[in-house]
């Protein structure tokens, strides 16, 4: 096994680092020109590292489709607290080296912070957090992201609790801010440049209006050069494009408009929310730059465990296994103990327990991402495995397998498969 010093051998990286050009900017940079070329446009797949099913899912399939892959981790996911699981950023980089390393895999791997803001973080808005105690930890976070090599930083102020609908002028200003207090402390330790993502989808708010879409985009530049950080213009805008928590349906329409208007300040737009879409060949159609997927991934391992959950018992009343690893029940406690699943309830939904199984199973499923990596979850999946394994089945595969076949979906759909080849990375 091998922890390399880089993220990745790719020649990509190794072009970006001799032209000190962000890898994510040389990405996109080399997806235009082929695009122009062959009349056929690319997005960039991003996942979000929720488990380590996840993580070595995305790898896995990435090397299938010969093509770059992207983990966008929240600051809930991975931080300096070692988040839900149970990761630091370092501990992230080095868990998609060895993976990527174990695999044979030796394309170009992105690695990002998603939705690096004040109140995004759950805790701070548990805990009320003010805003300079979260513009701290926030600062922090992406300094240990720096630290780790990550390549790009989501800045993503716009999510206010003590004021309601936040201005869009507040947001800018914390936006320079952050990007202002990055850049420094790069600098100061000599470490490579980084691309930026800014913006949010129109859960909270902020960008969800195309006047103010384009107003945000006018000061950021304003703001930007007037202290001579136009240099770190940000790489994505993250727009909104029909998807968010509850909807499926990508808007091609709305997308194609504000991909043009982020062409004139030389960004692309990033979709969040693509979960399930339903059209997801029309992102490289209309020209989206990336997509991210999270919850998508989480429900499939839940339904490849369940599967499996559901072996075992088979092969308890055949006698052909001593105990069961009673996961599924397990699994269901850890999350209701969580809270987390709080989060998720709808305005005129008070308990868990109430609710229909349907909802009750949606939540748990969304929430089990939470949970994976407890002690006691941890240790009733090995044993769920181990039951399995003494009966010729590879159950870790199975698991991971479910979830790269909903991944593939999206290789196929942004037209990444062989790109890599293509671009000669």
């Amino acid at each position: 096994m091998e922890i390399r010093e880089k993220i990745d051998n790719s020649k990509l990286r190794e072009i970006s680092e001799e032209k000190s050009i962000p890898i994510v900017d040389l990405l996109l940079e080399k997806l235009k020109d082929m695009s122009q070329r062959k009349k056929e446009g690319s997005t960039l797949f991003a996942v979000c590292p929720n488990s380590e099913n996840v993580l070595k899912a995305a790898l896995r399939a990435a090397k299938r489709a010969h093509a770059p892959i992207k983990f966008a981790a929240t600051l809930n996911q991975v931080d300096i607290d070692r988040g839900y699981t149970g990761w630091t950023q370092y501990d992230l980089v080095r868990k998609i080296k060895e993976q990527s390393y174990s695999i044979g895999y030796s394309g170009p791997i992105i690695v990002a912070v998603d939705h690096g803001g004040p109140w995004v973080k759950d805790i701070q808005t548990i805990e009320k957090w003010n805003l300079e105690k979260s513009m701290s930890w926030i600062k922090k976070s992406f300094e240990a992201a720096l630290l780790a090599g990550y390549d790009l930083l989501h800045i993503d102020p716009t999510v206010d609790i003590f004021s309601g609908q936040i201005k869009i002028e507040t947001v800018v200003e914390r936006t320079i801010e952050l990007i202002s207090h990055v850049e420094n402390f790069r600098k100061s330790k000599k470490i490579k440049s980084v691309s930026y993502e800014v913006g949010t989808e129109e859960v909270h708010g902020g960008l969800a209006d195309m006047a103010i879409f384009k107003k945000f985009l006018e000061l950021l530049k304003d703001g930007l050069q007037k202290i001579g950080l136009d240099y770190a213009w940000p790489s994505f805008i993250v727009g909104k494009v029909g998807t968010d928590l509850h909807t499926s349906t990508f808007d091609p329409v709305v997308a194609k408009k504000i991909v043009e208007i982020a062409k004139d300040y030389n960004s692309y737009i990033k979709g969040h929310y693509t979960d399930f879409v339903s059209n997801p060949e029309d992102y490289p159609k209309s020209g989206m730059g990336a997509a991210n997927v999270g919850p998508e991934f989480t429900i499939l391992e839940y339904d490849g465990l369940k599967e499996l959950c559901a072996i075992e018992d088979k092969l308890y009343k055949e006698d052909k296994i001593g105990c069961r690893s009673n996961f599924k029940e397990i699994l269901e406690k850890a999350v209701f103990d969580s809270n987390r699943w709080k989060k998720w309830l709808k305005d005129d939904e008070k308990d868990l327990r109430s609710l229909s199984n349907e909802r009750k199973e949606w939540i748990i499923k969304t929430s089990c991402r939470y949970v994976w990596a407890l002690q006691e979850v941890r240790c009733a999946q090995n044993k769920l495995y181990r039951n399995l394994e003494l009966n010729g089945i590879d159950a870790e595969n199975w698991v991971i397998m479910k979830i790269e076949e909903g991944m593939d979906k999206y290789f196929r759909a942004f037209n990444l498969i062989n790109i890599n080849e293509k671009l000669n990375v």
